[in-house]
């Protein structure tokens, strides 16, 4: 029997961004990190490749080391915002990170390891070896996050219907008699938006494309997720908007339909109205280059494909006999209820700030080594359940408001929340009491508003599941 301090179940961004905090802020702690593959990075290993982050690389990773360059993109769809890391730099960041953390002593890392109950098992070897964790095993697995290589679809794929899932088209290079006259996107969320742009930044023609979206998703204009001084005013105007539209708005409905008055929200078709929202975030830029894919089949859910023929819930869609369905159906977070984070023996890291789950995940490492039992941590550790739809948006926005007012009655997390890489609000905050205090007139009008908007938002909540 092994023993150590802490065992870790995976090594994908929230499992990383853990141990970095909790060896930092506890310098005797021993770690052994577990995971099925091979290297680490969790689902960053089965991403398409042509993948980025939806938020600045300033607030991913781990707390000890930036990810990317801090600078801003001079071309492309994210011109004018900070840099947005791809697949590969993600990939290699955390690499880095795990050889640094190796490097300490007090880290080990087991690839290639299934976790089962206390035992440990190689997925190549089958051998068998068995960790006690003398104080916690801390579950990273909780948002079981899905990507296209990795789902399965839920349709019928008829024999010889020409169909891959979205990271395998950078292999059509290798394929030149293999490309299609017509390509059929299969999917409504962010990993589709993201297909359909690649195949129209490498000339794919929009008339060559047919967009399957059962459902419009409302979506978050990047211009106010930014960090840095220059977009600070930008970014407090967004949380205001968050309020002033919680206290005009009469239903869910209206309260992003404000939002996008603001030009807060976006959506592709301006003649459809949203009912999906699951924090994906997007530039101006690239909706209007989305917008050019006119060929959208919408309303139902596609439940069998074949040679030239999609079949919907809704009816039959003729398409190129040649046309290639791409796969971008995967739901990378399935609705889940909040657990406790804290419990005997184990920790289930998730969402203290959504959608930031590598910033909850140091700061549940942080809580775990500052507060000396589990009532007093869970009380700072409320979850934000994970949950797809509008009205989700508005009791995540409540959850995270609430987390922030507990946060703030903490000096010594005050304190650390100041300092913290991960967390775009407080770092920031500090940083301009420092440098631009004249910009803090727009923080007091925020609060000013939220005395009004928090109440209304709990209304609008209410009247949501009421309905």
């Amino acid at each position: 029997m092994e023993r150590v301090d802490y065992l870790v179940i995976g090594a994908g961004a929230v499992g990383m961004a853990f141990v970095d905090t909790l060896i930092a802020e506890d310098p005797e702690a021993t770690v052994l990190i577990v995971d099925r593959h091979a290297v680490p990075g969790g689902h960053w290993n089965d991403a398409y490749p042509f993948v980025r982050l939806h938020q600045p690389s300033a607030f991913y990773g781990v707390e000890s080391l930036e990810l990317g360059r801090g600078e801003i993109d001079r071309s492309g769809p994210n011109e004018g915002y900070y840099e947005l890391a791809g697949c590969a730099e993600v990939l290699a960041y955390y690499e880095r990170v795990m050889r640094e953390f190796i490097d300490s002593g007090r880290v080990t890392f087991w690839p290639m390891t299934d976790y089962r109950e206390g035992r440990c098992i190689g997925i190549l070897s089958g051998d068998e070896r068995r960790v006690e964790a003398t104080k916690r095993v801390v579950d990273t697995t909780y948002f079981d996050t899905q990507v296209p290589a990795t789902h399965k679809p839920r349709f019928t794929i008829e024999p010889g219907t020409p169909f891959m899932p979205t990271g395998e088209l950078p292999d059509l290079v290798r394929k030149p008699d293999a490309v299609p006259s017509h390509f059929v996107v299969l999917g409504g969320g962010k990993t589709a938006m993201d297909t359909a742009g690649w195949l129209l930044g490498n000339g794919v023609a929009p008339e060559r494309m047919t967009w399957v979206r059962p459902r419009d998703s409302w979506l978050i204009n990047r211009r106010y997720t930014q960090p840095g001084l220059e977009f600070f005013e930008g970014t407090i105007d967004f949380q205001s908007a968050l309020m002033r539209a919680a206290i005009t708005a009469d239903t869910v409905a209206d309260y992003f339909l404000e939002l996008e008055q603001g030009g807060h929200m976006l959506r592709l078709d301006p003649d459809v109205q949203p009912t999906k929202f699951f924090f994906a975030t997007i530039s101006e830029g690239e909706v209007e280059a989305l917008r050019a894919v006119e060929n959208v089949i919408r309303g139902s859910r596609v439940t069998r494909i074949a040679p030239g023929l999609i079949d919907t819930q809704d009816g039959a869609h003729s398409v190129p006999e040649d046309a290639l369905f791409i796969d971008c159906t995967a739901s990378a977070v399935a609705d889940k209820d909040s657990v406790p984070v804290f419990q005997d023996g184990k920790i289930v890291v998730q969402a203290l700030f959504a959608p930031l789950v590598v910033f909850g995940a140091a700061l549940t490492a942080w809580i775990e080594v500052h507060r000396d039992d589990d009532n007093a941590r869970n009380a700072l550790a409320q979850p934000i359940a994970v949950r797809q739809g509008c009205a989700a948006y508005l009791t995540a926005t409540l959850g995270n408001l609430t987390n922030r007012m507990r946060w703030a009655r903490e000096p010594d997390l005050a304190a650390w929340l100041g300092r913290s890489r991960l967390d775009p609000a407080a770092r920031t905050i500090a940083k301009v009491q420092a440098e631009r205090p004249e910009l803090l007139a727009a923080l007091g009008d925020y609060r000013t508003l939220a005395k009004q908007g928090v109440p209304a938002l709990m209304q609008l909540i209410q009247d949501a599941r009421e309905d």
